[in-house]
């Protein structure tokens, strides 16, 4: 049988090979989660086994919710035409496109896993690879939520600061990806589709929405769908989380906290830091915020929360495994840091 379609890859390619990544990483963060769940206290005298079996349970209960909401959305969209998908994001290349997937990106109330799903199935409907970088870097901890958390942590003068310095690169960023698609530098989507003249979203949803069958049939489909196709994202996931695990457990949190002060040794080991260290959007808010009020750094704060989402190496591989290109996946730090070190910058003098 051929795999000619993004789903039947993938489940032709589970059918011939197993996927160590993932039943690795699944089987050490279910053992250590477990362990920590039922022996907490049994810990305290195996010091390095409690601090990793304590980050993994710390960041599993934080993210869970993030992963499942991802699935179901990535559920959703396996049920919704492509057309429509193109629609609401934009047709064609342009600044209008970018804005809408940049706008979509702010308000998805989704953290940094979650919005990883859901930007490949993007891609996968149809979606610009413009769009698709614009929507990743405006999403991951400008959601509605985490602005509350952050507006707690620092006040509302320093958000909406970072909220909008978050989308000028966004955008700037999802334009600079048109131009090198257009340039034929990048590789263009092989998904991407055209409207069909005349089509209007209402009339045809109505449509689609009158011919669809809603039973236990459809949304058992959906749901078999929504978690084949997240198999991909979660597998990097459950490795990230094992990952900053073990870097919480061999590096002192202090000594992280200590060299942030807004110069520029400080936010070149901000930058540095932030691509080594990976964490969820709701664990970069509260870091954050300790960078911004403890080392007087607004800058540096601004970065560490951009940085973690432009160098993210699961969002790195998750990228070059949708778009089957590592120039795409190599191509968004390249383009984004830069930016974010401009502004981090300015915000710090």
């Amino acid at each position: 049988m051929d795999c000619h379609s993004h789903k039947q890859e993938m489940v032709c390619h589970s059918t011939n090979k197993v996927d160590y990544l993932l039943w690795g990483s699944l089987i050490a963060v279910s053992v250590l989660y477990l362990l920590y769940w039922q022996f907490a206290v049994e810990l305290s005298q195996y010091k390095r086994l409690e601090i990793l079996s304590h980050s993994v349970f710390e960041l599993m209960n934080t993210i869970w919710w993030g992963i499942v909401v991802g699935m179901l959305m990535v559920a959703v969209l396996t049920k919704i035409p492509r057309e429509f998908v193109v629609s609401i994001l934009g047709t064609g290349t342009g600044l209008r496109g970018i804005l809408r997937a940049t706008v979509g990106g702010v308000f998805l109330d989704l953290c940094s896993h979650g919005i990883l799903m859901v930007a490949a199935k993007l891609y996968e409907r149809g979606a610009t690879t413009g769009q698709v970088m614009a929507f990743l870097v405006a999403s991951p901890w400008n959601s509605f939520s985490l602005t509350l958390i952050l507006i707690a942590l620092i006040g509302i003068k320093w958000t909406l600061v970072f909220i909008v310095a978050s989308m000028l690169i966004a955008m700037v960023t999802g334009y600079i990806f048109e131009i090198l698609v257009r340039n034929k530098t990048l590789p263009d989507n092989p998904n991407k589709i055209d409207l069909p003249e005349n089509f209007k979203f209402w009339k045809e949803a109505k449509v689609q929405f009158q011919a669809t069958k809603i039973n236990s049939l459809f949304i058992a489909d959906m749901a078999k769908a929504g978690i084949l196709e997240s198999l991909m994202v979660i597998r990097w996931i459950l490795f990230g989380v094992l990952l900053a695990s073990l870097i919480r457990t061999f590096i002192d949190a202090s000594t992280f906290e200590d060299y942030f002060g807004p110069t520029l040794l400080g936010l070149g080991l901000t930058l540095l830091m932030a691509t080594i260290i990976e964490v969820c959007s709701e664990g970069s808010t509260p870091v954050a915020a300790d960078l911004l009020t403890r080392a007087n750094a607004p800058g540096n704060s601004f970065a560490f929360l951009m940085t973690g989402v432009s160098t993210d190496y699961t969002e790195i591989m998750v990228l070059k495994d949708t778009t089957k290109s590592w120039k795409i996946a190599l191509y968004l730090p390249l383009i984004t840091v830069p930016q974010i070190v401009v502004i981090a910058w300015l915000i710090n003098l």
